[in-house]
């Protein structure tokens, strides 16, 4: 699932491999996907797109934005985005497949759930807005004062991972990448917000900005892919990768758990509640 970090390194792809591209034609949900969800009529899409030039791109927590000539492709968290050349094989199940005035193309397929939104002008979607508005974790404007107020602004009674992972407090910020921060931090994510102490904060904080910043700088998560369809070159510490091995830390077992509608990674020696 894109997250934050997936989200600014395919930005980034996207702007170094796409920008000045023609759209020549755009083919929509041509494998039926239940929880693929589009704006308005997917089959409108070739008719807003085509003959549009790629200008820019942009990762908004873990959306990524695509911008051609006053519209814009908008991706959720469950697509994997694929670019591929005229000479490689092609898949044959996708809900979107671009196709560019070089004969290149670019993919996009819905794993379990996510979104691609076609629209001109401003999309009215608060998840988006919100993204766009609260300041990126990797900026001076993320400060330590402003990761308090969200924590004062919170019910005491939250675990982290509902602080965290839940109701976009930090746009991007979800389980997956969750799980390595609290890793960081030596927390639990059933420990309570109101077990904090102003160390405590200061530490987690601190493993927000540390732990965000490495999967961004090494390219993503080893669990996620690329716009290349390479993995990232973040190795998690907890996930689905590591579950029952040792803790790099003690040497403990790594632990799953299903904990809020989803699973939970943590090392019971190194994270007690």
């Amino acid at each position: 699932m894109i997250e934050l970090p997936e989200a600014s390194v395919l930005a980034q792809q996207i702007r170094s491999t796409l920008k000045g591209k023609t759209i020549s034609r755009v083919t929509m949900a041509q494998s039926p996907h239940k929880f693929a969800w589009y704006l308005g009529d997917p089959q409108g899409y070739h008719s807003l797109l085509a003959g549009r030039t790629i200008e820019n791109a942009a990762g908004y927590g873990g959306l990524v934005e695509i911008q051609a000539e006053g519209a814009a492709l908008l991706f959720g968290d469950g697509v994997s985005l694929r670019y591929m050349t005229a000479d490689e094989t092609l898949p044959s199940k996708h809900q979107l497949h671009i196709e560019f005035d070089d004969e290149s193309h670019l993919f996009g397929s819905v794993q379990m759930y996510g979104g691609l939104w076609a629209f001109e002008g401003e999309y009215d979607n608060p998840y988006y807005a919100g993204a766009k508005e609260k300041p990126h974790p990797l900026s001076e404007a993320f400060s330590e004062a402003y990761f308090a107020g969200l924590m004062d602004n919170s019910s005491d009674k939250l675990s982290l991972k509902a602080f965290l992972a839940t109701e976009q407090r930090v746009p991007g910020l979800g389980n997956g990448v969750l799980q390595d921060i609290l890793f960081n931090a030596g927390m639990h994510p059933k420990k309570k917000l109101s077990t904090l102490t102003g160390e405590d904060r200061r530490i987690l904080y601190s493993a927000v900005k540390t732990t965000l910043g490495e999967m961004t700088f090494l390219g993503g998560r080893d669990t996620e892919r690329d716009l290349g369809g390479c993995l990232g070159g973040y190795k998690t510490i907890l996930s689905k990768n590591t579950v029952d091995k040792p803790c790099p830390s003690c040497g403990g077992t790594i632990k799953k758990e299903a904990y809020m509608g989803g699973s939970i990674y943590y090392c019971g020696t190194c994270q007690k509640l």
